[in-house]
């Protein structure tokens, strides 16, 4: 089973996401084969017990690993520069099994205030329920950093840019301030993608990944994925995985292989079409916020640029006059339809504050920047004339 992937890490990006890592079965098909089976069988006894007790390397349950997976983690583990990868059922699933493999009750983590609903509710929660200490912090406030991380930690998480805010961090900054304090950095890294922001090339030990949004991009399946060193992936999220069971589909891993192949022109068409859009919602007066790391009018527009090749595709807006006018804005929209998901073909958008973070209280969702008249809204690869000539008379109503 171990092949030597060494001469693709030399390969372009582009190459890379249509061959990385292809394996072909004994009927040499052109397309990736899908292996839709649970288990599988061995010659022997002495083999299925060699196979347990690690002294032959093969597949023995697709709970644990499934050559379509696996033909999916390593050719994001190619793209990402990354050592090895692991596939899991859900965004959400990488991010608890990133934290949950590598802490125990007393250790410490340092988080950035600004995530996504569920992953806040996993770092200011959940992982307290089994005795984890949780720290949040302004992510964007290098002093916050500095205080936090002034004594030991275990691990550190971050999004950025974060969801929904587009809060950026100085990701290079936090890593040496991270590992001083000896803890592991934990970026997800999903509004950027691998297209657009390594962040391991910055200092982060672990990437994870919704291969839900752009990965898919289509809105058809679910998935995420955890990255790292193989130490990392091997020692501590693989017992996690194989004993507690967040496994990828091998139809979902299929679907995925077939999402990366066109990820580079996808995202970069998403980008160019955001950073359109933007310009003309900055021209826009019933806006009282505009939020994209593509204007110079983002407030850490310059460590955005260092940071990642474009922009990216999500937006975020205030509309003057609160949540009824937000909705007003959102029901007249006849091109972008109202959804939580984002990185689609299709462009989505939504309303923060009673979706994807209604389960934060108002002082929470304050302190992050979600107001009753805060809009996400994820460009996605339409024509982005016709987007602007939507949101121009939905603005207008």
């Amino acid at each position: 089973m171990p092949v030597d992937y060494s001469d693709q890490r030399r390969w372009s990006l582009e190459t890379q996401l249509v061959r990385g890592a292809t394996e072909r079965s004994q009927f040499s098909e052109t397309s990736e084969a899908m292996f839709l089976n649970s288990g599988y069988v061995y010659s022997s006894a002495e083999e299925a017990e060699n196979a347990f007790n690690g002294t032959l390397e093969r597949f023995v349950y697709s709970r644990f690993r499934n050559p379509t997976v696996a033909m999916f983690e390593r050719r994001l583990a190619l793209i990402e520069g990354a050592e090895e990868c692991r596939a899991v059922a859900s965004g959400m699933a990488a991010v608890f099994a990133s934290l949950a493999c590598q802490l125990s009750a007393g250790d410490r983590l340092v988080s950035s205030r600004a995530l996504f609903g569920s992953c806040h509710y996993i770092c200011a929660e959940l992982l307290p329920r089994f005795g984890i200490k949780t720290e949040l912090i302004d992510g964007r406030d290098h002093d916050a950093w500095k205080n936090a991380l002034a004594k030991p930690a275990q691990a550190v998480f971050l999004e950025s840019p974060s969801n929904p805010g587009l809060e950026v961090i100085d990701i290079r900054a936090v890593c040496d301030l991270a590992h001083k304090a000896g803890a592991t950095v934990v970026v997800d890294n999903v509004f950027a993608t691998p297209v657009l922001q390594k962040p391991l090339t910055m200092g982060a030990d672990v990437i994870v990944y919704s291969a839900t949004k752009h990965i898919d991009g289509q809105g058809r399946c679910l998935g995420g994925a955890v990255l790292g060193t193989k130490q990392f992936i091997v020692d501590k999220l693989t017992p996690f995985m194989r004993h507690t069971g967040p496994s990828l589909s091998p139809f979902n891993a299929w679907v995925f292989l077939k999402g990366l192949e066109t990820l580079d022109m996808r995202v970069r068409q998403h980008s160019a079409n955001a950073t359109k859009v933007a310009a003309y919602l900055a021209t826009n007066r019933r806006l009282s916020k505009l939020l994209y790391p593509g204007l110079p009018s983002h407030p850490q527009h310059n460590l955005a640029m260092s940071q990642m090749s474009a922009p990216g595709n999500v937006i975020a807006f205030e509309v003057d006059g609160g949540k009824a006018a937000a909705f007003k804005v959102l029901n007249a929209l006849k091109i972008i339809d109202i959804s939580n998901n984002l990185g689609d073909a299709k462009s989505l958008i939504c309303h923060p504050a009673t979706t994807t973070h209604q389960r934060l209280k108002p002082e929470e969702r304050a302190l992050v920047g979600i107001t009753d008249g805060f809009v996400r809204l994820s460009v996605g690869l339409e024509n982005p004339d016709d987007l602007i000539a939507d949101l121009d008379a939905a603005l207008k109503v």
